[in-house]
């Protein structure tokens, strides 16, 4: 599987893990000392993998409610062992702008850094 392919289902485990509020799939998508970084209507918010697979976990599955799964894959840069995937998903009723960077360790791809922007109200 190329790199490409591998990068993109990372992504979607990534989105799979809150459409389904699965920490599981929250820890899968993540390097384990992984960040993730951004601001809600409240403020700033910085949480380990472990705070936010909980964070995940917590909240109702938007899978199970039957809501609509939104994910666009706006770009990937691959350099090398690193990648940048900036993508648009709703969750929890709001539509998020995501940037996150990426690094392929032991020939598996995983989101190290995830920042976050709250674009709008979903639609």
């Amino acid at each position: 599987m190329s790199d490409l392919n591998q990068i993109n289902q990372c992504v979607q485990v990534y989105f799979d893990s809150m459409y389904e509020s699965s920490a599981d799939k929250v820890r899968k998508a993540f390097h384990p000392n992984a960040k993730i970084t951004g601001f809600l209507p409240d403020g700033l918010h910085e949480m380990s993998v472990s705070a936010f697979a909980d964070f995940v976990a917590g909240q109702p599955s938007a899978k199970a409610n039957g809501e609509a799964a939104r994910l666009d894959i706006l770009s990937v840069e691959l350099a090398g062992e690193t990648a940048v995937a900036r993508v648009r998903d709703d969750y929890l009723g709001m539509t998020f702008l995501d940037t996150l960077s990426l690094l392929k360790v032991d020939d598996k791809w995983s989101i190290y850094n995830k920042l976050f922007h709250v674009e709008r109200k979903a639609s």
